[in-house]
């Protein structure tokens, strides 16, 4: 190990982010506390130490939580700060829909969740998916510096640990940011699965564009108000744009279809829950009734 004697003290910051914990232990909750705990069961010696003394001194100027990733200036010794990176694998949206059916199943779990609650069985839900909440190894983690300091992790890493925790303390709900899911999008999508959308009233709902006559018509971005860039073909002419802003697929004229994506710990008419129900002018409710009918007779048999 370099000897870093020669750089001194490290340098004194005005206004950093100083950990609220002055002595013992840095974490208040459950998840802060076990992310602490999975951390120093790495056993990472000293560094840890010296970390959580970085922080009480409030050497870390910045830090940033975002899907993936936590980045962070931290003030070492020498003049220019230093950069923190603390990498974590996001889930995949195909987990992430694992995730959201298992927890909407759950009816205790979500209702704490809506309620901004961070129930302790969450760790063993998401764990039975296959989808650890915390890092499992260092490994898990993919930790970087610019310091000189070859020891990974090295103490500004360690210092963004405990503030990392603290910050988990204040909201939990970036433990799953950082997972790839933000707070907002994982309780709509669970409010969505529960059957808890909130009815929009008649008078505030946007008026669609009528459906051009003599042709039927089923297309996702038509239903979503998108602009479609496939044009409908018919009679072997190409059809005009309708009023909805693109081309409509025609039902008849739209070839042979491609198998269905399936998988089996999930129900085959999970994509058409996570779609707004479409106007009236479409068929509303009773198309997605027929359509998860559809979808229940498509999917592959065990």
């Amino acid at each position: 190990m370099a000897d870093f004697s020669k750089f001194g003290a490290p340098r004194p910051v005005e206004n950093g982010l100083t950990a609220r914990s002055e002595r013992g232990d840095i974490g208040e909750q459950w998840w802060s506390r076990r992310f602490i705990g999975v951390l120093e069961s790495f056993a990472l010696g000293t560094w840890l130490t010296r970390g959580r003394s970085y922080a009480r001194k409030g050497q870390v100027i910045s830090l940033e939580i975002a899907v993936g990733e936590v980045q962070a200036d931290v003030q070492g010794s020498r003049v220019t700060p230093y950069r923190v990176r603390i990498g974590l694998k996001k889930f995949s949206e195909l987990v992430w829909a694992k995730i959201e059916v298992a927890l909407a199943e759950q009816a205790l779990y979500s209702a704490q969740l809506l309620a901004g609650q961070f129930p302790r069985e969450l760790e063993p839900v998401l764990a039975q998916i296959g989808a650890p909440l915390f890092p499992a190894r260092l490994a898990d983690l993919d930790l970087r510096c610019t310091c000189p300091d070859q020891a990974v992790p090295c103490k500004h890493i360690a210092a963004v640990f405990y503030l990392l925790a603290e910050r988990f303390d204040e909201d939990p709900f970036l433990l799953l940011r950082w997972r790839g899911r933000s707070k907002e999008a994982l309780l709509e999508r669970l409010r969505a699965l529960r059957g808890d959308v909130e009815e929009v009233p008649e008078e505030d709902r946007p008026v669609a564009a009528p459906v051009p006559t003599g042709r039927p018509v089923l297309s996702a971005r038509l239903a979503l108000g998108e602009p479609d860039p496939i044009a409908a073909v018919s009679g072997g002419k190409q059809a005009k744009p309708g009023p909805a802003g693109g081309d409509a697929v025609a039902f008849w004229t739209a070839g042979r279809l491609l198998p269905l994506p399936s998988h089996p710990e999930l129900p085959p008419d999970l994509l058409l829950r996570q779609l707004p129900v479409p106007g009236a002018w479409l068929g509303g409710e009773e198309l997605v009734r027929e359509l998860a009918t559809l979808y229940q007779r498509l999917a592959p048999e065990d």
